[in-house]
């Protein structure tokens, strides 16, 4: 019995040190107020994944994700900057998500669009998503609300409750914890719901399923891995015309988190449609890289890919010919020093697609906007005035 103690102590350090290893994120690695304007720059990859990565089926403890053969298309910045310098900007943006707002009040903001696949028809600029991060008492990092300017007057859009805000993670969140979802709704405000309204009910489930090395071109990271699913019902309506409500085709993020990074170092981002899952979209943490345009060129798409009017005015949309039927693409836009003005998909076409005057908010210059599909990329310049 004495000689059989000490094998069965060697026997259980291993699992001990893996237990050690997983790592465990809490509210202090969530997106905080970005220091340089570069810090969190992100790469976005093709969503046709190199055939030597690992199927995103693989889950379970201690795994090796080896992702870094990824090759960067386009770059972007993600942007977090304190909520009280946008608040400070606006007297209902401060009475929304200040001090005295509540659930409402927010902690961080970020430049981002509306989160739905269409646009107002209406001049609006500066968006932001706001952000609260958890307190002793409320330990979650949780989407508050959005806000927008209209001819120069700030319209804020709140969640219809605390109870219904996106609850984007719960903490502590380690491979052990369990799956989690809320259920959210926001509706634009009364105060532009007769010239456009926009609304969401969104079932987010959280199911953490693995954790380990995750390895990309950035870098090895320690990390857990969370599977996100996204069940959307959206309605829109324009002009006081009737609305319609319509169902978004299932989303599932997998998203690779770690400690310290702010953002998932690594995002797989998929939709099912008649029953097929899909690779719509891949980003990973970066650093700033020349991004070099000679990979695979779609030529159906290069061959009639025009972009009208350009050069283009703020407030004015753009509209895109792209071959019809080409099946799910993306259309995105960098300005010259790879910063990303947008970046939005479609899931199909009849050969026209219009690109609302909203995604380029108050760009000014030359910028490079690129049609991403299954077969590869074709890009032109355009000039915004």
């Amino acid at each position: 019995m004495r000689q059989l103690l000490p094998l069965l102590l060697l026997a259980a350090v291993p699992a001990l040190g893996q237990t050690q290893v997983s790592p465990i994120i809490d509210r202090t690695d969530m997106p905080a107020t970005t220091t340089t304007v570069d810090s969190l720059r992100l790469s976005v990859a093709s969503p046709v994944l190199p055939s030597t990565v690992p199927p995103l089926s693989q889950r379970g403890a201690n795994q090796t994700w080896n992702y870094s053969t990824l090759t960067p298309a386009s770059q972007r910045v993600e942007s977090f900057v304190s909520a009280s310098s946008v608040i400070a900007t606006s007297l209902t943006y401060a009475f929304i998500f200040g001090p005295l707002g509540g659930a409402n009040r927010a902690t961080v903001a970020s430049p981002q669009a509306l989160p739905l696949p269409v646009a107002l028809p209406i001049p609006i600029t500066d968006t932001y998503q706001f952000y609260a991060t958890s307190t002793a008492a409320q330990q979650d990092f949780r989407s508050v609300g959005f806000g927008a300017s209209l001819n120069g007057t700030a319209i804020p859009v709140t969640y219809a409750s605390a109870a219904q805000q996106d609850v984007i993670y719960r903490f502590p969140l380690s491979f052990a914890s369990l799956p989690d979802s809320s259920n959210s709704f926001f509706s634009t405000p009364a105060a532009i719901a007769t010239v456009g309204y926009l609304s969401q009910k969104r079932k987010r489930v959280n199911m953490p399923d693995a954790w380990g090395t995750l390895v990309t071109p950035f870098g090895s990271f320690q990390t857990v891995r969370v599977v996100t699913k996204l069940i959307d019902h959206d309605s829109v309506a324009f002009g006081g015309i009737p609305g319609q409500g319509f169902d978004i085709p299932l989303t599932r993020e997998y998203k690779w988190l770690a400690k310290t990074q702010h953002v998932p170092v690594l995002t797989i981002t998929t939709s099912t449609i008649g029953g097929t899952e899909t690779v719509t979209g891949v980003e990973y943490r970066d650093s700033y890289r020349r991004i070099i345009r000679t990979a695979t060129r779609d030529a159906a798409t290069n061959a009639v890919l025009t972009a009208y009017p350009n050069p283009s005015a703020i407030g004015a949309p753009l509209m895109l010919t792209v071959p019809a039927g080409s099946g799910p693409l993306t259309v995105s836009a960098t300005d010259v020093v790879g910063r990303q003005l947008f970046r939005r998909s479609f899931n199909s076409n009849s050969g026209s697609l219009r690109v609302d005057a909203d995604a380029f908010g108050n760009f000014r210059g030359v910028l490079l906007l690129t049609v991403q599909t299954a077969q590869g990329t074709a890009t032109r310049r355009l000039v915004r005035e």
